[in-house]
């Protein structure tokens, strides 16, 4: 079991789901430098434990995050241009760099503010469940910022152009609904509905094989960049390379189960998993 330890981020592991969450509520979750050393280990960790098979990036206190911390993050570094470096770099690489090459499935919980660099990692996880009360922000253009990072690419890569523009450009606050319906998040529930929510959807992940689920999301979002002639080479590729030290054999018993069996109908589940095999039985 790893130590999972910070000063800005809490963890805890119940029933094969890792929740992350981003650990200042006296400054609505604004990220400092200590924050995004502190997530990157703690990602890290969960990646490689087998008591982690879902990771549910959220907030403490009743907040998902305000964005960068302004004097943290910005003023107390001017000076120093190393550390404002490493800080730069372990803010893009949990936030964008691990989340989007992530081996388990991600989810973001959204409560209270998510305003400005927080979108990083909304966006930057594969399914993402808001309150309807939350509050979204691209607000920098208020004042006098453009949107930080990768933000405003994350942004136009989510969401149509129009909607980006718009709330790029006017900096105006959107609650949950308005993001379901511009494609930022899945779903929008009330708040005191809303862990529950992300529950359900993390145990039907949970539900479908894992090595058939990773090379999934992994395929689902880089045939994204690609042409359709290099999407069909990759997936044709991808497909094979997924039935290599796959422990559940899962083309053969979902064929099997299927076909022969007759116990289970794709179009409304997952064939049934046999004794799920972890790091730990490897030994």
């Amino acid at each position: 079991m790893s130590d999972y330890s910070y000063e800005n981020v809490k963890v805890d592991i119940r029933d094969g789901i890792g929740w992350a969450s981003m650990n200042r509520p006296e400054k609505r979750n604004a990220m400092s430098p200590q924050l995004h050393y502190d997530m990157q280990d703690a990602l890290a960790r969960m990646e490689v434990d087998p008591d982690v098979r879902v990771v549910v990036i959220t907030g403490e206190g009743g907040n998902f995050s305000a964005g960068q911390d302004l004097q943290k993050f910005f003023r107390d570094l001017e000076n120093d241009p190393l550390e404002r470096k490493k800080a730069q770099r372990a803010a893009n690489a949990w936030r964008w760099d691990r989340m989007i090459n992530y081996d388990k499935p991600t989810i973001a919980m959204i409560r209270g503010y998510c305003v400005g660099g927080a979108f990083m990692q909304l966006l930057g996880t594969d399914f993402a469940i808001a309150a309807k009360t939350a509050t979204f922000s691209l607000s920098e253009v208020n004042w006098g910022i453009l949107p930080g990072a990768l933000v405003s690419k994350v942004v136009v890569d989510s969401v149509l152009m129009r909607h980006a523009m718009y709330y790029a450009c006017l900096g105006e606050a959107f609650d949950g609904d308005e993001a379901v319906r511009i494609g930022m998040v899945n779903s929008a529930v009330p708040e005191d509905e809303l862990e529950d929510a992300v529950t359900e959807l993390a145990e039907k992940l949970m539900s479908k094989s894992p090595n058939v689920l990773r090379a999934t999301k992994h395929a689902v979002r880089k045939v994204a960049t690609m042409d359709y002639d290099q999407a069909y080479d990759y997936l044709a590729e991808k497909g094979k390379a997924i039935k290599v030290g796959d422990k559940e054999d899962s083309y053969n018993t979902g064929l099997r189960q299927f076909l022969d069996e007759k116990s289970y109908k794709p179009t409304f589940g997952a064939f049934k998993l046999g004794t799920m095999i972890t790091d730990e039985s490897d030994k």
